[in-house]
């Protein structure tokens, strides 16, 4: 029976309803740069997000970048990023929703003392702490303990990376056994996984055709229990911490 101490709640699509809105402001923005390298191609929201749904917009752009196979200098790479985080920003500012249920849990783990809250996510530093301060969630995290892989790494990356989870754990002195993850995405889980931490699948935020898909999709990635709303939380962790998953 191991001894949970800390939980690494991804953010996007895991604590706060963010995805659509981001991939929305993206999609404007990712068509900007394809038609700037004279590619006709369109990218919608849903559309991008379906491609590259738990990559940051820096991971999004190199793998447009190989598909269509054009240059970008770093200098232009980091004005795209700079501009398109500004835009999601300002999108989340207006019109951000928590995950449902998730207030409830966040509570009830504040209430209790008993572990250590931290977020750990692939988008930027700016964005995740925007995002929490909006809903409301920020109250439940120490600042310094959420992580971005965009953001808090010497070289930035994006999950499926499991750099961000292992800097986490080494900032916060805990080994993957004393650690449990909640994750949305394929890339998100995969980097859990890669870091060796037991990670609850959470399908809650997937639209309820896509979800008995994505239930597939975060067990082939490694999670080792799947909660389609966050009211299973509690005993997804308890069969964690009981070792019975």
């Amino acid at each position: 029976m191991s001894t949970i101490q800390t939980i690494l709640f991804d953010c996007d699509n895991t604590l706060v309803l963010s995805e659509e809105l981001a991939f929305e402001a993206c999609a404007d923005l990712a068509n900007e740069i394809l038609a700037a390298h004279d590619v006709p191609d369109k990218y919608t929201g849903p559309q991008l997000m379906s491609e590259f749904v738990g990559q940051n917009f820096r991971g999004m752009m190199v793998s447009l970048k190989a598909k269509y196979k054009y240059e970008m200098s770093d200098p232009d790479l980091e004005r795209y990023v700079s501009l398109e985080e500004d835009r999601v920003i300002a999108k989340l500012k207006q019109s951000l929703k928590p995950c449902v249920g998730v207030d409830e849990e966040l509570e009830k783990l504040a209430k209790s003392n008993k572990y250590q809250l931290t977020v750990v996510s692939s988008s930027a530093l700016r964005r995740v702490k925007a995002s929490l301060e909006k809903v409301g969630q920020d109250k439940y995290f120490n600042p310094d303990h959420i992580f971005s892989a965009a953001t808090s790494l010497p070289k930035p990356t994006s999950k499926p990376d499991p750099a961000i989870y292992l800097h986490a754990m080494k900032v916060l002195g805990k080994t993957a056994d004393q650690c449990v993850a909640v994750e949305d995405s394929k890339s998100g889980a995969t980097a859990a996984y890669r870091a060796h931490i037991p990670t609850i699948g959470y399908t809650g935020s997937y639209e309820p055709q896509k979800q008995e898909k994505m239930k597939k999709v975060l067990q082939d990635a490694g999670c080792a229990i799947i909660m389609n709303d966050w009211s299973e939380f509690e005993g997804a962790l308890e069969k964690i911490e009981k070792g019975e998953v």
